[in-house]
């Protein structure tokens, strides 16, 4: 088998701010998928810490990139609704970078994964903050994106109401005590990694 490729495009979320790179969810989804048997590369990563989703548009033009992937995912928004932007303009910017996604996945719908916003606002960080008011606005991003995500016949995988256990389990977050540890990566890559196998079978 010819090895494989994967594109995971986002933010802080995507390159595993304050864990090492190898507990990042693109890596462990690699490493399983690598367990059990697919020959895949090394994820090429395109997010940086704070993106939001014109700054990821701006950040893959600016990438070199293969001209296709065999397979792609993208989680993007939570720094837009933390910035005060709306529902609507995310809503927009998304659907172009699905598109993007799309198009680097050589245009086939099966291999393109979208990842919900985590919830940032049970999390330490957010103390002093309306957590109701920032759960409300996560679910709103979210509902936008799937929205899109199901129209294009692309899957979505809904991590969020996990991202909330972190409330009571502080294994869940890295030591800044707002991004997921490696073990809440690892519980995505699950996920994504067992929706990438029913591809390739």
């Amino acid at each position: 088998m010819q090895p494989l490729t994967y594109l995971a495009l986002g933010d802080s979320y995507t390159i595993g701010e304050g864990v090492p790179v190898y507990e990042n969810f693109p890596y462990q989804t690699v490493h399983m998928l690598r367990r059990a048997g697919y020959p895949f590369l090394a994820p090429e990563i395109v997010a940086r810490t704070g993106w939001t989703t014109d700054e990821l548009k701006e950040g893959i033009e600016h990438t070199p990139l293969l001209e296709s992937y065999q397979f792609v995912s993208l989680l993007i928004g939570v720094n837009n609704q933390y910035r005060g932007r709306s529902a609507e303009e995310y809503g927009r910017h998304f659907e172009l970078l699905l598109q993007q996604a799309l198009s680097l996945a050589g245009n086939k719908v099966q291999r393109v994964f979208v990842l919900s916003i985590p919830d940032w606002g049970v999390t330490p960080f957010a103390e002093g903050r309306d957590r109701a008011a920032i759960a409300r606005e996560i679910d709103l991003f979210n509902k936008t994106a799937q929205q899109i995500t199901q129209q294009a016949n692309i899957t979505f995988i809904d991590i969020t109401p996990g991202t909330r256990e972190a409330a009571s389990d502080p294994g869940l977050l890295a030591a800044d005590q707002l991004h997921p540890s490696g073990k809440e990566y690892a519980r995505w890559a699950v996920k994504l990694a067992a929706a990438i196998k029913i591809v390739l079978k």
